[in-house]
């Protein structure tokens, strides 16, 4: 058995956790530079303030309901959905994390009649270690767990946040009761074609054929689909350390960027990110890309254009080290950058990425690795320790004025001695 854990409102959660006066009451969370709702607790719901919505459409009813308005705190969201993940990897013996706030268990070894009690344990577990309030879904493939933790979320009171579908009885009631667009794997196009075609609920989908699934759903895509709609598990559970073939990072900037200075220390910054996760799963990369996004007024109509260009280097010799790749990355901004534009958005991509012990070194350049390995080796340690880049590369600069905007973020509490929660 599978079975998927989801935190209920996460990022509106966490918020909570350290604000015992916001229970009950409506929450949201803020986008990049406080630009879209992107997380609503139930009472916030239940005032119609729409997901992803812009923040200053929402203003007006925000204020009238007394809303708690948060910026995104990722430190805080991050430490908090390590916490959730940790508490899982107690209680399950198999743990694959889909995003920072949906977690796949294998549930293999607890008997079928057991099942909810023990996704109830699980749930209770979890909210009372971390403070965080999740959705259990529990079924015989992850499609269908899927399917049971939509129901769990959708009803949280008369299914106390868990809901195993066991039986061929319990399945062939809640396919038929979910819309086809609801199914994990049916995208908008899809789910427009199935209706088009008069298949309006996931039991009607399950009743169709692999053959026409392989044929209308794109093939083998299609096939494991209604295998598993079947309860026959097509998807497995997938390493959780398995590691990307690219690795990006990128930002959109706090208020417009147009000098040179500030366009190469956020490009800098952002490939010391990209480095530092490059390292986190043992590889070396070939290639980088910076690429740039500018929203210039047009000199013969009005409104934004916005441009993204970009340009990449292939690298002599794959490498992780942080000054290395920053010291390829700022040519390319010298070279994208053009004098008088507004830049809005800047990224950088690594990739070609081997093993970092299995990097093909040129003969005649000196092997002097294993030092500076040992450094960025370090200078991750007490950046992990800290929570926060507290040892920098001087090309990132230490103002950052084009830092994205939080006016409403919440302390790191739990990220930073200066930010701990006090117990008044």
């Amino acid at each position: 058995m599978k079975a998927i854990v989801d935190c209920n409102s996460f990022y509106a959660a966490c918020e909570r956790v350290f604000k015992p006066h916001l229970h009950g009451k409506p929450v949201v969370v803020l986008s990049n530079n406080d630009g879209c709702i992107v997380s609503r607790t139930d009472e916030a719901k239940a005032l119609g303030i729409q997901m992803a919505g812009p923040f200053y459409e929402a203003k007006e009813i925000l204020s009238t309901h007394d809303v708690a308005v948060f910026s995104s705190n990722y430190h805080l969201y991050g430490d908090m959905s390590w916490r959730v993940m940790e508490t899982l990897r107690m209680l399950c013996q198999q743990v694959e994390v889909y995003s920072v706030d949906e977690s796949f268990v294998d549930l293999d070894g607890i008997e079928e009649s057991a099942m909810w009690d023990y996704g109830l344990h699980i749930r209770n577990t979890v909210e009372r270690w971390t403070g965080i309030p999740v959705s259990v879904g529990i079924a015989p493939t992850k499609t269908l767990a899927k399917v049971a933790n939509h129901m769990a979320k959708k009803n949280k009171k008369a299914t106390q946040g868990t809901v195993a579908l066991i039986t061929t009885d319990e399945i062939h009631a809640a396919l038929e009761n979910l819309p086809v667009q609801q199914v994990w794997g049916v995208g908008f196009r899809s789910a427009e074609k199935l209706r088009w075609l008069g298949i309006d609920t996931a039991w009607k989908l399950r009743n169709m054929s692999e053959e026409w699934a392989n044929k209308n759903l794109g093939g083998v895509v299609g096939k494991r689909l209604i295998k598993e709609l079947h309860g026959e598990p097509c998807i497995d559970m997938k390493d959780p350390l398995q590691k990307k073939n690219m690795i990006a990072t990128t930002r959109m900037f706090g208020k417009p960027v147009f000098t040179l200075a500030e366009l190469r220390e956020a490009v800098a910054t952002y490939t010391a990110r990209a480095a530092e996760k490059l390292r986190r799963q043992g590889g070396a990369a070939g290639l980088i890309n910076v690429f740039v996004v500018t929203n210039d007024y047009s000199d013969n109509q009005y409104g934004y254009h916005p441009k993204t260009k970009g340009l990449y280097c292939t690298l002599p010799i794959c490498t992780s080290l942080t000054h290395e790749l920053i010291a390829h990355a700022l040519p390319l901004v010298n070279q994208l950058f053009n004098p008088g534009s507004r830049y809005l958005k800047a990224g950088v991509m690594l990739s070609g990425i081997v093993p970092d012990d299995a990097i093909q070194y040129n003969l005649f350049q000196p092997a002097a690795e294993q030092n500076r390995r040992q450094l960025m080796h370090t200078v991750d340690n007490v950046n992990f320790s800290m929570r926060d880049d507290v040892i920098k590369f001087a090309a990132a600069g230490t103002k950052k004025n084009w830092k994205m905007r939080q006016e409403y973020r919440s302390k790191r509490h739990t990220t930073r001695w200066d930010e701990l929660y006090e117990v008044k």
